[in-house]
């Protein structure tokens, strides 16, 4: 009978199961991009700003209406909201006298489970 630990479920000396070989699920250049938006979204306006954003109506809103719900001055929303379009997390887009923010939907599959 052979007992080589090539047998799934060997076991070694006193019967002790063998560790099983570990393999990386997450590439090194996956790891990077991951650090890097969270670094982004980890100020607690900027989680504020996109949480307001993904559960607006048509998942977008006004930058004026954005300032107002977290009682801000429109230029630090402005800033905080440049942040986020700078790292491609957002887009910003004008129309007429007013700037709408949405979440880019490849952003909002890999932020979404914290804007619960």
């Amino acid at each position: 009978m052979d007992t080589s630990p090539a047998i799934a479920g060997a076991h070694g000396l006193g019967g002790t199961p063998l560790p099983t070989p570990l393999h990386a699920t997450l590439s090194r250049e996956q790891a990077e991009s991951t650090a890097s938006l969270l670094r982004v979204v980890s100020d607690p306006t900027r989680l504020q700003l996109l949480s307001l954003i993904h559960h607006s109506e048509a998942e977008e809103a006004r930058v004026s209406d954005l300032a107002r719900a977290l009682g801000l001055r429109q230029p630090t929303v402005t800033y905080h909201l440049k942040v986020l379009d700078e790292a491609g997390v957002i887009r910003r887009e004008p129309r007429g006298r007013q700037v709408w923010c949405s979440i880019l939907p490849g952003r909002l599959a890999a932020i979404g489970d914290l804007l619960r």
